[in-house]
């Protein structure tokens, strides 16, 4: 069943203008489904994931071209990136907007070739995993950033729209699509075939990978610390590579859109600060699988469910970034005096706090550090509050100027 995508208007606006639309995302993402939907009718569809497809491509890629003509759709466009240079002279001899369509998987390698060949030609766009607003069905109607941002100055009135989807079983089944949304299909299995299929297609083709049992034990130490500092030191011990080694990895992951980065925030504090990007692994179904998680009382038992929770929240504002086709004003903060809050969005140059607490009852100490940043920097804070694990569509007012909001009115906007 196919969930409205909120990157869709954002595709629609670029086809306006843009001749080239580069769509990237992990596999599984959605890409081919999104464009084959929107634009099925107009364009032809070839997939160079196909061996036969895939060699003509190489061989002859003038005569390729010259027997598919724009309006076109080329699926994983990655596995010739080659390609991209006898379709920029295309371009520049016809500039129409929207005729040449592109998804791609392995970021690492679509890009070099995207911006080798198709900078100023191409809108490059970036499609992760359903975010919860897809999710419940109402990704068409979902809040841009800065709206979603102003409307929690009004939320205390607004219900959770959509079919609302139990907090474990969001975390469980994660948000790629066909696990999502079809509950016939087997969690368990869907997890290892993709990781199986991720390391197998995507990470074999990288010279820079030798050891595909060892990468995977270091996928697995990687899931163990979804939400947590990185500390590369410590991950290349407990694997037993260099230093560089794990970093390149991390690069790797990052790049592939398997694990998420959120850097500190480093401005108008004054402060001391953590340096240390924070890590979180993309998709929770992957984590949770990768931990050895199956149930939900394992789940919310676990010491891993805040960390996993967080991870679920901070990847969902990313979606809302990138699916709008906005750059993440997206960060953390942490000092060396102890002050923490786990997400920081800059907006206009006024910021907006967020505490991510994997509880159903909120207490003024959960919001202790946001009133301290808040009094500090009274003319730049222009919100503070908690999303907690509890409270379904009800806010929870915790002290004067921070109010508690559950996870699924928070997200699901």
């Amino acid at each position: 069943m196919f969930k409205p995508r909120t990157l869709e208007k954002t595709i629609r606006k670029a086809i306006e203008t843009f001749p080239a639309v580069v769509v990237t995302g992990s596999r599984q993402s959605g890409k081919t489904t999104l464009l084959r939907k929107m634009f099925g009718a107009t364009h032809r569809f070839v997939s160079l994931e196909d061996p036969d497809t895939r060699i003509r491509a190489k061989e002859d890629p003038v005569g390729f071209l010259a027997a598919h003509i724009p309006p076109i759709i080329f699926d994983e466009i990655q596995y010739v990136p080659e390609l991209l240079s006898y379709i920029k002279t295309k371009i520049d001899d016809d500039r129409t907007p929207g005729q040449w369509l592109f998804t791609g998987s392995q970021a690492f390698v679509l890009m070099r070739g995207a911006s080798e060949s198709l900078a100023g030609r191409a809108a490059i766009l970036t499609l992760l995993p359903l975010s919860y607003a897809e999710r419940i069905g109402i990704g068409d109607r979902a809040e841009p950033t800065g709206k979603w941002l102003r409307s929690f100055r009004n939320m205390r009135d607004r219900e959770a729209r959509g079919v609302q989807v139990a907090l474990a079983e969001y975390i469980l089944r994660g948000s790629y699509p066909e696990i999502a949304v079809n509950e016939k299909v087997d969690r368990q299995l869907w997890c290892g075939s993709y990781i199986a299929t991720y390391l197998e297609r995507d990470i074999r083709n990288l010279t820079t990978v030798g050891d595909l049992s060892q990468f995977e034990r270091f996928l697995r130490l990687v899931a163990t610390r979804t939400g947590t500092l990185l500390n590369l030191t410590d991950l290349a011990r407990d694997v037993g590579v260099s230093v560089p080694t794990a970093k390149r990895w991390i690069s790797i992951l990052e790049t592939g859109q398997q694990v998420y980065l959120l850097y500190p925030y480093y401005r108008n504090i004054g402060k001391r600060l953590i340096k240390s990007p924070k890590l979180y692994f993309n998709d929770t179904a992957l984590a949770t699988y990768l931990l050895g998680i199956h149930e939900r009382e394992t789940l919310l038992n676990s010491p891993h469910f805040g960390n996993l929770f967080e991870t679920m929240v901070v990847v969902d504002m990313l979606k809302r970034f990138l699916h709008s086709g906005e750059m993440p004003s997206l960060y953390y903060l942490r000092t060396r005096d102890g002050l923490e809050v786990d997400a920081l969005i800059e907006a206009g140059e006024r910021l907006h706090l967020f505490e991510i607490k994997s509880t159903a009852t909120l207490l003024p100490k959960h919001a202790a550090h946001l009133l301290r940043l808040g009094s500090e920097h009274a003319d730049i804070v222009a919100t503070s509050a908690v999303i907690a694990a509890g409270g379904g569509a009800r806010t929870q007012p915790i002290t004067q100027g921070v109010v508690g909001y559950g996870w699924q009115q928070a997200l699901g906007r």
